[in-house]
């Protein structure tokens, strides 16, 4: 059995409103960097913005709360939709990227 502090959480985001062209993209991955979350954010054609996060419960959702709540200082979120959070056995990623290709898109 895993200790808590091991146990790995995965979950995806679409953030809606002002969040295009306001370094929302970059100051999620910095944030998740620091935080050693880890998974993938990009530019929508829809003109939203939308992720995976990987990384401890706590962490995972501190960055929700962040996405939810603040964002970049010139982002205006309006809404966030987040699938729900579930455990997984082993990391599917390495870092968090920045994606710039909608056919790059998996969950």
């Amino acid at each position: 059995m895993q200790k808590p502090s091991d146990q790995i959480f995965t979950c995806g985001f679409e953030i809606f409103g002002k969040v295009q062209g306001v370094r929302l993209r970059r100051e999620t991955r910095e944030l998740a960097t620091l935080n050693n979350v880890r998974g993938w954010v990009m530019n929508t054609d829809q003109g939203t913005v939308k992720g995976q996060l990987e990384g401890t419960l706590p962490r995972v959702n501190e960055l929700k709360f962040w996405l939810l709540n603040f964002g970049s200082p010139r982002s205006i979120i309006e809404r966030a939709e987040f699938t729900p959070t579930k455990e997984i056995t082993a990391r599917n990623f390495n870092a968090f990227t920045i994606r710039y290709r909608s056919d790059q898109f998996t969950c």
